[in-house]
């Protein structure tokens, strides 16, 4: 007696259970009840079965299913386990190997393939002709801070990297050279949500860093950091040490994916957005990572320059 599963293109000889099962499998039709886990051997060797596939929960049966799987391992059948065995909603389950040892994988984000390989040398490429051809204009915007107000020409800051790792942001200096000093006393004046400061007209800004900032220049150092590998030219924008310390879990997934000069969010409104829509681009960025995504989001990013929209 077989009952079919046209959807799953397969026919159904019938089913073993525990004493304590339920039977309620995920196969429509009649099924027949072959017998109980101890018959499997019995059952392999009476019926024509192609394939074993286990329902059984992992945590109340891992010694049955380790005892199912050694006897279709020795008749050389099939068997499948259903890859949800954790019910998790967004990881994606692949199988590897490590020093012989099987793995299940649960990725949450891109996986190593020819995409990531490509991305990185588009990086290298693009960085490093970026900056060999902005050479005169990095020189002449150096000398523009130098002269436009006190302090050094490069601001440098600890941003938090993929996965947690610290590097050294750089940037051309936009601010006056006590401006970190200066923050606390406008804390009441923070026009964001969440844990990142922003005022849109922050007196701190020089006179040149209002140009910088609008069209972009004084991002250019940071292409430095693309071409050693701690930033990518598409990704999350890397944030300060003091603003993970307050994100919530979900937040921390943006750390899973290298930080970037642009993203999602730098072409959909930049700093006019809450930081939760910000949050939610860059969890939607990694979840829908193609070369081609970063490919449109430069090309945005040229264009959000040019007209200088949601500068900040």
């Amino acid at each position: 007696m077989r009952s079919r599963a046209p959807l799953l293109g397969i026919q159904i000889v019938g089913f073993i259970d525990s004493p304590t099962g339920t039977r309620d499998l995920a196969f429509p039709g009649q099924r027949p009840l072959l017998g109980g886990l101890e018959d499997l051997e019995r059952v392999l060797r009476e019926q024509v079965v192609d394939e074993v596939f286990v329902e059984l929960p992992i945590k109340s049966f891992y010694s049955q299913m380790r005892n199912i799987l050694t006897v279709c391992e020795s008749v050389g059948i099939a068997a499948r386990i259903p890859a949800d065995l954790f019910s998790l909603a967004m990881a994606r389950l692949h199988v590897s190997a490590y020093g012989g040892v099987p793995l299940i994988n649960f990725d949450t984000g891109p996986r190593m393939s020819w995409q990531l390989v490509a991305k990185r040398l588009l990086d290298i490429a693009v960085s490093g002709v970026l900056l060999a051809l902005h050479a005169p204009l990095l020189a002449l915007v150096a000398a523009a801070v130098k002269l436009d107000s006190k302090g050094p020409v490069f601001f440098r800051q600890v941003r938090v990297g993929y996965n947690g790792r610290p590097f050294n942001c750089l940037k051309f200096r936009t601010m006056v050279q006590d401006a970190e000093q200066r923050k606390a006393s406008l804390a009441g004046q923070n026009e964001m949500d969440g844990p990142v400061f922003k005022i849109r007209n922050d007196p701190r800004i020089t006179r040149l860093g209002k140009i910088l900032r609008k069209t972009s220049f004084d991002e250019l150092p940071q292409l430095t950091s693309v071409l050693k590998g701690d930033m990518s030219l598409v990704g999350p924008r890397p944030p300060v040490p003091r603003e993970v310390a307050q994100y919530q879990l979900g937040d921390l997934r943006r750390l899973s994916m290298k930080p970037g000069i642009t993203c999602l969010w730098q072409v959909n409104g930049r700093s006019n957005l809450s930081f939760k829509k910000w949050m939610e681009l860059d969890r939607q960025y990694i979840d829908e990572w193609s070369l081609w995504l970063d490919m449109k989001i430069l090309a945005r990013t040229v264009l959000a320059v040019a007209k200088g929209t949601g500068a900040a």
